[in-house]
């Protein structure tokens, strides 16, 4: 197995490598690398949300240990779900007890929600090295109503990368009112040799 830390995360090549990386990271992953690092992409995607006019219920894609879901609980949001690859992330995630329901989906194939179910879809560090491109937008948006609320963190350099421009240009008629906000990863202030790595918040409704 190999050492659960931030560069084997960016280095991973398919579900599989995920669902076992995630595994063995998921019981110290905050002390290890959220608290670690000052990670901050939760405290910035559960604001964007909540000053956007974002509701429930929402889904929270990636959802890991649930960090992006305890912020926006905190914010007063209701009906929140999560998904994601692991199961034993998303067991630390039931811990925190924010979620309505959280289950296990791989979104580069169908995740089992029906069709337009959700007023919000969320995320944070689920769009980065080694993990999800933009080829999972239409499936995203099959699973959110009409005028539901995206609020997702990108991976700077995964974005200009990985055609998330080229991406939302061609979904033009099914997003409006795009925005995009660059944000510091982490809080600058531990000793992380990433610290200066840089997301965007981009943010849309579904048409």
């Amino acid at each position: 197995m190999t050492k659960p830390d931030l560069d084997s995360a960016y280095a991973l090549k398919t579900p599989e490598d995920s669902q076992k990386l995630y595994g063995e990271w998921a019981e110290s992953y905050e002390e290890t690398f959220a608290q670690a690092t000052g990670y901050r992409l939760p405290l910035a995607v559960a604001d964007a949300f909540v000053a956007r006019g974002g509701t429930g219920p929402v889904l929270d894609i990636g959802a890991g240990t649930g960090l992006v879901g305890e912020e926006l609980s905190k914010r007063g949001v209701c009906l929140i779900d999560g998904t994601d690859i692991s199961p034993q992330m998303l067991a630390e995630a039931a811990l925190k007890d924010c979620y309505e329901n959280l289950f296990e989906g791989d979104l580069t194939a169908r995740i089992d929600v029906e069709d337009g179910v959700y007023n919000g879809i969320i995320s944070a560090g689920t769009f980065t090295h080694g993990h999800v491109g933009s080829d999972v937008f239409e499936e995203l948006l099959r699973v959110a109503a009409s005028g539901a609320l995206f609020v997702l963190s990108i991976n700077a350099e995964h974005y200009a990368s990985q055609g998330f421009e080229r991406k939302l240009g061609a979904l033009s008629a099914q997003v409006k009112g795009l925005n995009r906000a660059e944000t510091p990863i982490y809080d600058g202030v531990r000793d992380n040799e990433h610290a200066g790595d840089m997301a965007l918040i981009v943010s849309f409704r579904k048409a």
